[in-house]
């Protein structure tokens, strides 16, 4: 299978480029060209970013799943699609092929047809990261069925309000996940989440952990005795459902500025297409690359770099359940030692970690297979950079620096892997097709160079892309509201950025009120409203502040009632576990603060707003330069809290 959208040198990107910026229509209609249709779109793209309205090939039908499965199955039905390596290296790995892999999928849309799931469903999919997770993803997508998947690392409460938002009817889930040393019992989360829903008729449990789990009659059922009741029926294929090119195909949840996850809505045809172009181009690949994204299926990354792009593009998917640190540190090096890992996609967390061991877990493993090495979720920076280009590119892989959200569906900026040059640190040049500006805070373009020759403001982007945010389920104005009414006829990303003179951008990080805390975006207000549902907290405020491995950390302000968070220092350490403790129940682990300070009062204006950029300038331990203060509430607010820090 080759690739006849494939760029081969610079020269090819730039005369792509050009063309994808001044005629969008003919660009993207001939990519789209290269792909499985029932019926060919009248109109390829009809959008604006006032209402927000975005539809990309109009009119089209076809099933994404045909399109990652069935028509590669008279070619390379017996190639590998995804091989799968478990949690514990003593475990057997999997193979799977395109053909049985088809076939799986197949089995388990009737599993979902049996249960009473039908087109346009909502479907919860909460799982470790095993095959069966894959699968359920394309067996709902094969059907029209709109998946959910939620993150393994997500409490209760946080599915509750996730079911609830989606008005999910159907779970899938598994009695537990292995992730490192630890079990997490995935089933019973899920039956806690449950507790007062109305709307969930069914939930499918696939056994992984072989914990002893509650199994409710008339509602919950085990997958392999489904399974078993379709090959009792004999049923081997079923038919992919048409669907219109703008039906949506998943919900994905993020964090936002305000306590309320949104549900990111993406269709099929748009993300289909500029997902497999980002993959094809990102990474320069080749049909007999065997491409490794270490990230979760929960987050963007693993919806469109681990499922539907590789095998879109007809490519060898490596899925992992663990974690790079187990059973040692040597875990991701014996995996491309092990299966011959052409490419590595990891986070800049998880190089950091690694560099934490030292060069010791990576003697001894041949990683002489690797072409091209990849980083996303967050800026890299240098020192992590150099490292893994030194230790583990061994000086000959390129390294593409990827910039990209749950909300843009694929990779927006990054060099390509030996067709444009990379730079340390940059994410460098937007994708074909991706027309950026950068503007200040009134929306004017930035066009005068600062003292460094750098053009610097907020990033935000001029015209719609096949898979741009279509809306916030159940909610359009929050989508326009978040995303294009902060700008005149603009998509703001939410980042500031700078761009050098040769057009190469650098992601300086968000300018809203979101953290990125191991490439986990996570809102300080979601945070926020989990500590202040602590029974002693009156108020709080959280800000990030540099973290050297995750990049950015979790500083929370509190102000609790009584004396005793002052008191002696066992107690306050008490309170600061208890405050951790209820922010796991209602988030997850991902969203504890690493800092907890407690204080008497928050800097506040005097209309009431707290002036977190003050409060981020003393977590990042920058006391001299805290501004004027005068126009505070009270002033000597701030005198305790730099006197206070943690």
């Amino acid at each position: 299978m080759s690739y006849p959208y494939q760029i081969k040198n610079l020269e090819g990107y730039h005369e792509a480029y050009q063309k994808s910026i001044q005629d969008p229509n003919t660009f993207w209609g001939e990519v789209a060209e290269h792909f499985t249709w029932h019926k060919k779109w009248d109109k390829v793209s009809d959008w604006n970013f006032k209402d927000p309205s975005i539809q990309w090939f109009v009119g089209g039908k076809l099933n994404i799943t045909e399109n990652c499965l069935d028509r590669h199955l008279a070619t390379m039905g017996d190639k590998p699609a995804i091989i799968w390596e478990p949690n514990d290296p003593a475990e057997e790995h999997h193979i799977l092929t395109y053909k049985q892999l088809h076939l799986k999928v197949c089995q388990f849309a009737q599993v979902l047809y049996n249960n009473g799931v039908k087109k346009g469903d909502r479907v919860c999919i909460y799982m470790g990261m095993i095959p069966e997770l894959a699968i359920a993803v394309l067996a709902c997508a094969r059907i029209g069925a709109i998946h959910s998947v939620i993150f393994g690392g997500f409490s209760a409460q946080s599915i509750a309000d996730r079911l609830d938002d989606a008005k999910a009817n159907f779970i899938i889930t598994c009695d537990g996940a292995f992730r490192g040393s630890k079990d997490i019992p995935l089933k019973s989360v899920i039956d806690d989440a449950l507790i007062g829903n109305k709307n969930i008729q069914r939930v499918i449990v696939c056994t992984r952990t072989r914990t002893a789990v509650s199994m409710l009659q008339g509602r919950d059922v085990w997958w392999e005795d489904e399974i078993k009741n379709v090959e009792a029926q004999g049923i081997q294929f079923v038919p992919a459902e048409v669907m219109d090119a703008e039906d949506p195909l998943f919900i994905l949840y993020t964090s936002g500025s305000t306590g309320k996850p949104k549900g990111v809505v993406h269709t099929v045809a748009g993300y289909m297409v500029y997902t497999n172009y980002t993959f094809v181009n990102t990474f320069n690949y080749n049909p007999d690359d065997l491409f490794f994204c270490t990230a979760d299926i929960g987050w963007i990354t693993g919806h469109s770099y681990i499922v539907y792009a590789p095998l879109c593009a007809g490519g060898t998917s490596m899925m992992f359940e663990g974690i790079p640190t187990f059973p040692d540190a040597g875990r991701f090096w014996d995996i491309i030692d092990k299966f011959k890992v052409n490419i590595l996609y990891t986070a800049p967390t998880a190089i950091r970690s690694l560099m934490g061991f030292g060069l010791g877990p990576v003697k001894g493993h041949d990683l002489s297979s690797l072409k091209v090495l990849g980083t996303v979720g967050e800026p890299i920076n240098e020192e992590a950079w150099n490292w893994y280009n030194e230790q583990i590119g061994k000086n000959k892989c390129p390294i593409v620096d990827t910039w990209f959200q749950t909300e843009t569906g694929g990779i927006m900026i990054s060099n390509m892997a030996g067709v444009t040059p990379g730079k340390a640190g940059w994410a460098t040049y937007p994708m074909p097709g991706i027309e950026l500006i950068l503007v200040d805070d009134q929306g004017v373009e930035i066009t005068t160079q600062d003292g460094e020759g750098m053009y610097r403001g907020n990033l935000c982007i001029k015209q719609a892309w096949p898979a741009a945010i279509r809306t916030t389920y159940g909610d359009h104005e929050r989508c326009r509201t978040n995303y294009f009414a902060t700008y005149n006829n603009l998509y703001f990303t939410g980042d500031g950025a700078f761009r050098n003179e040769a057009g190469q951008f650098r992601i300086t990080g968000r300018v809203d009120d979101v953290l990125n805390v191991s490439g986990h975006r996570i809102g300080t207000a979601e945070v926020e409203n989990a500590i202040n549902m602590h029974a002693g907290v009156v108020e709080s405020a959280v800000v990030g502040y540099p973290h050297d491995i995750k990049g950015q950390g979790i500083y929370a302000y509190v102000i609790y009632t009584g004396s005793h968070a002052q008191d002696s220092h066992g107690s306050a350490e008490m309170i600061r576990k208890d405050i951790l403790q209820t922010v796991t129940r209602i988030i997850g682990p991902i969203a504890k603060p690493d800092k907890i300070q407690f204080v008497a009062g928050l800097p506040k204006t005097r209309s009431g707003k707290i002036m977190r950029r003050i409060l981020r300038k003393v977590a990042e331990g920058e006391l001299n330069s805290l501004g004027d203060t005068s126009t505070l509430l009270d002033p000597a607010v701030v005198d305790e809290i730099v006197k206070g820090v943690v």
